[in-house]
């Protein structure tokens, strides 16, 4: 019980030396960061600290660069983590064709396909085609792919956006790294451990640790695919068949709406007044049936 105790004392000590360290160099760095970028073998950016050498190729100190000491976020224009995404119609004179040399574009850009289909549009008795397509092409290569997607036909709409999420890479990143350090400070301490329950709750502590970086680390992949590849979701559409029939057709079709017009609204006339003719015969021979009588 002794031997215990002492083990969960250092494992407090350990833990409580960790936590002040990182608020340490927090609290140092806001006052004079100057300082602690000679001095401090890790540099805060936002949540967490990197190490110096990993800080230095992540934010490059560039002229005319700036970083927000609170939110570690820097203004150069290189490191901004931008999901861009494009949609765009375009009229074909062949829809098939043009998917397949969409995605012929894509994969010469070194992009991929993520998901097309073509279908048949009917309009009146004739058909038309039409489809989409969904590419990931890297970043470099976006604004010439989506130039040469133009030239394949006549574009009806067209718009481009982007999502900035350097703000969540930073963050996502310095919880990475401040896990990866409480990871190798569990490990110095599970091999401290002498008794099973202490191995059993060092390494409890250590699967959580373990879980969130498995998270944050899936987290950051997504983040960084989206940013290298963008996203093009275009749709193509055949034009619609012109006929020429000089209004002839046009003209028959009236002629027989009409003849049906004026069919139907003689049914309609002879149903008001077949009973009026009935009625006036019933009524007629009635008559002359009497007059006959009296005349006799």
């Amino acid at each position: 019980m002794k031997r215990t105790y002492q083990v969960f004392i250092l494992i407090m000590v350990m833990l409580g030396v960790l936590a002040s360290g990182c608020f340490g160099e927090r609290t140092a760095y806001v006052q004079a960061p100057d300082e602690v970028v000679q001095d401090s073998a890790y540099d805060l950016k936002g949540e967490g600290a990197y190490p110096r050498e990993e800080y230095d190729n992540e934010y490059p100190s560039e002229p005319g660069s700036t970083v927000d000491s609170h939110t570690g976020e820097t203004e150069s224009a290189e490191f901004r983590k931008i999901i861009t995404t494009s949609d765009l119609t375009i009229e074909v004179d062949d829809a098939t064709s043009a998917v397949e040399a969409i995605s012929k574009l894509a994969q010469e850009a070194g992009g991929f396909v993520s998901g097309s289909s073509v279908y048949d549009n009917y309009y009146n008795e004739n058909t038309r085609k039409s489809g989409y397509i969904t590419i990931r092409v890297p970043q470099s290569g976006f604004t010439s792919v989506l130039e040469k997607i133009e030239l394949l036909g006549s574009v009806t709409s067209k718009s481009t956006s982007g999502r900035d999420v350097t703000e969540e890479y930073i963050d996502l990143s310095a919880r990475l790294a401040n896990l990866e350090r409480q990871e190798v400070r569990l490990l110095e301490i599970l091999n401290m451990t002498a008794t099973v329950e202490e191995v059993l709750s060092v390494e409890k502590e250590l699967e959580r640790v373990r879980g969130e970086i498995e998270s944050l680390t899936g987290r950051l992949n997504y983040l960084n695919d989206r940013v290298d590849f963008s996203t093009i979701n275009v749709h193509v559409a055949e034009p619609r068949p012109i006929t020429h029939a000089w209004g002839l057709r046009d003209a028959l079709s009236d002629s027989v709406q009409g003849f049906i017009s004026t069919v139907n609204a003689m049914i309609v006339l002879i149903g008001y007044i077949l009973p009026i003719l009935i009625f006036l015969t019933v009524v007629g021979g009635i008559t002359i049936f009497i007059k006959k009588r009296v005349y006799r």
